[in-house]
């Protein structure tokens, strides 16, 4: 491990800055031409920084039983946030992480490296082509958190991509996306028309003032074709520092409205945040 000292670093999609927490003694940010990307603290895998990122965790703490561990893809890469989650709290799970950014990933591995024996498996490949590649029903999760800078490509957004994602994933297995939107939100009801055409059950996790258009913000989708425990998720993102709410059901499609599904002929990245919406300084 180096010492705890910023690190800058030209990778193949922009400059990467890994900085130390000062409150955390082996802690560290990723950000990619000033996006917050990653943040890991690497004496406790299981601490998750971000809202996102621990709406994520609420998720995956209830897709499975305690400890069980799962079979998980994850598109997008980052500083492994996720893969570290999963491996610590489900161990044995055996997990596969594609980031188009080999750069990235080789000054992720060098500065942050995996325990040994994590069973995360790291591919430097467009996510699209890995899951199109991908063998039927080989997934327990899959997790897409696929930004370029800021943005979600576009390839990434399409319905033929939410068909994908279902045909690698378990019958009973669960998708996860970190999106990102703001009023009135024609992405975010897109992506959810996109999955609610090939998923049976659908959730959105999200903060009640992105929900109500007052700022530009994440949001946690979550599909499948098996009912979703939506009353713990209710209660544990209820309880978060940030409050989250989840939407389901009769709500939630009242939220897509008239939202169409998107081919890929169509497809758009996901809108510029504002400026200063998830900038570091």
């Amino acid at each position: 491990m180096s010492e705890a000292i910023p690190v800058t670093r030209d990778v193949d999609y922009g400059t990467a800055k890994l900085m130390p927490d000062v409150d955390r003694e082996r802690a560290w940010l990723l950000t990619v031409d000033g996006a917050p990307q990653s943040y890991v603290d690497l004496d406790d895998p299981a601490y998750l920084e971000f809202e996102y990122a621990r709406r994520l965790g609420y998720v995956l703490d209830t897709v499975a039983e305690e400890g069980r561990p799962l079979d998980v893809l994850h598109l997008g890469g980052g500083a492994l946030t996720m893969p570290r989650y999963v491996a610590a709290t489900r161990p044995g799970s055996r997990q596969d992480v594609v980031e188009a950014d080999r750069g990235l990933l080789e000054l992720v591995a060098e500065h942050l490296p995996l325990p040994q024996g994590s069973g995360v498996a790291l591919h430097s490949a467009d996510a699209r082509a890995w899951l199109e590649a991908a063998s039927d029903d080989s997934a327990d999760v899959l997790i897409a958190d696929v930004f370029g800078g800021s943005r979600i490509p576009a390839h990434v957004t399409s319905l033929a991509f939410a068909g994908e994602a279902e045909r690698v994933l378990r019958p009973d297995g669960v998708y996860l996306a970190n999106l990102a939107d703001a009023a009135p939100f024609g992405f975010l009801r897109s992506q959810l028309a996109n999955f609610a055409a090939v998923f049976e059950e659908l959730a959105l996790i999200a903060e009640p003032g992105v929900l109500r258009g007052r700022r530009f913000g994440n949001a946690v989708l979550v599909a499948s074709h098996r009912p979703l425990d939506t009353a713990t998720l209710a209660r544990r993102t209820a309880a978060d520092v940030f409050p989250a709410r989840v939407e389901h059901g009769p709500g939630l499609r009242q939220f897509i409205g008239s939202a169409r599904p998107v081919d890929d002929t169509d497809a758009v990245p996901s809108p510029e945040p504002p400026g200063g919406a998830f900038g570091v300084g």
